[in-house]
């Protein structure tokens, strides 16, 4: 494995074994490898070459295939990160409601760049194409949690509060922790501040309330046979016999998902096995 940075601490037989939890977790044991990687974060701070050849190796992968998801998804970083990370939506609704300003503004204060830490380790800024919390445009996350309707103004006094280690609670409820303890709940271990947030807040409650107030409500979910019952007899009316297009499709749909199985059994690793996949015990690739 390569060597490591000084400051990169090395990945322990706990953290080993907690990675095979993870894989034991799943029917196929690749399936585990996304919060995989979210734990070698929440230990390195990063993605690293060693993390990554672990990975392949209890699974039985290629580093090429662990290394074509680590870059793939954004959340997955190369480089050490902070103690904090701070993303700054700077997607439409964000940016034009004032998120660039932001993403400026910090840029300036923290002497970073786009995906740079700052010289004490503290934060690592990042822009964010969207974080999916338009209502409260503009926003920016702190190790995931949201922080609703900033301005430049409440976005420098945040980072500051951060660096200063005080402690910050999100505007949906949540007490922030650091990056690290953040990718370790992402990889599927409790922290117990489950019940602390996110919440719905008031802008996303708004449709409900107006909903409330006029009486409106959704057609009753109808759950009985009655209802398929219904439509394949509207189906054979119009197309007619006993091979209804309802009936075609149906087995199609069989046809297909048969298919799927067969074809995920033939390409399990030894690992998915290990984990629970579905070949039978003794059973070859063969």
């Amino acid at each position: 494995m390569s060597e490591l940075q000084p400051s990169t601490p090395a990945i322990d037989e706990s953290t080993v074994d907690e990675l095979r939890e993870l894989m034991g977790r799943y029917p196929q044991a690749r399936s585990a490898l996304l919060p995989m990687l979210h734990l070698v974060q929440s230990v390195q701070g990063s993605v690293t070459a060693e993390g990554i050849e672990l990975c392949a190796e209890l699974l039985g992968l290629s580093a090429a295939e662990v290394s074509g998801v680590a870059t793939f998804y954004t959340m997955y970083k190369r480089r050490t990160m902070g103690e904090h990370h701070v993303g700054v939506c700077t997607n439409t609704l964000c940016a034009v409601m004032g998120g660039d300003l932001i993403f400026e503004r910090l840029k300036d204060h923290l002497d970073v760049g786009n995906d740079e830490t700052t010289a004490d380790g503290t934060v690592t800024l990042e822009h964010i194409e969207c974080n999916a919390a338009c209502d409260y445009a503009p926003v920016l996350t702190v190790n995931w949690e949201f922080m609703d309707n900033q301005t430049p103004e409440s976005a420098v006094e945040l980072v500051d509060r951060l660096r200063a280690g005080e402690q910050v609670t999100s505007s949906r409820g949540a007490t922030i922790t650091s990056w690290r303890e953040a990718e370790r709940v992402l990889a599927g271990f409790e922290d117990g501040r489950v019940d602390e947030g996110p919440s719905a807040g008031a802008a996303s409650l708004v449709g409900l309330e107006i909903a409330n107030e006029r009486g409106w409500s959704a057609p009753p979910l109808d759950t009985t046979d009655g209802g398929s019952t219904s439509a394949a007899a509207g189906s054979k009316a119009a197309g007619g016999g006993s091979g209804s297009r309802a009936e075609k499709d149906r087995a199609e749909a069989e046809a297909d998902t048969g298919r799927a199985e067969d074809e995920t059994v033939a390409e399990e690793s030894d690992a998915d096995v290990e984990g629970g996949g579905s070949k039978e015990s003794g059973e070859s690739d063969d």
